[in-house]
């Protein structure tokens, strides 16, 4: 059996980028993420690494990810991870590793966010975005898409 999952926990280095694929049209929206990993070194000293991730999104959830998320949100991304590889202009073979995601889960907003109201409008045909709490479940029908 074979398996390919990613879910990763972080916050968007980029607002995300949408566009539309030339031949069919499906919209696709990219941007990156980066995730934390906190350790001991040798010492006992506590480190930090980062990590940073390019995520990838098609049809409606590019829509969405697009219209909601912002640098420095906080997201929840599962999906499956593709590298692709093409010929750059000078004809070098070129790699890019990216989590193509399938399923996204926004986090809170900053107070800052609410305070300045400079982020998007929270509602979406009058009902309120799904907000990640670890003490709270998301019922299933509060889900606006």
């Amino acid at each position: 059996m074979n398996l390919n999952k990613a879910i990763i926990v972080g916050r968007l280095t980029q607002n995300p980028e949408k566009r539309s694929i030339p031949d069919s049209g499906q919209d696709v929206a990219s941007f990156g993420m980066a995730t934390n990993t906190y350790f001991n070194d040798k010492s006992g000293q506590r480190q930090e690494r980062t990590e940073f991730h390019n995520i990838v999104l098609f049809g409606n959830i590019a829509n969405t990810a697009s219209k909601y998320l912002k640098k420095g949100s906080l997201a929840l991304v599962e999906g499956r991870i593709q590298t692709r590889s093409w010929d750059d202009k000078e004809g070098n073979k070129k790699y890019r590793t990216e989590i193509v995601g399938e399923r996204i889960q926004f986090g809170p907003k900053n107070s800052k966010e609410e305070q300045n109201n400079s982020s998007p409008s929270p509602k979406e045909d009058n009902k309120e975005i799904p907000v990640i709490n670890e003490d709270e479940e998301i019922d299933v029908e509060d889900i606006p898409f």
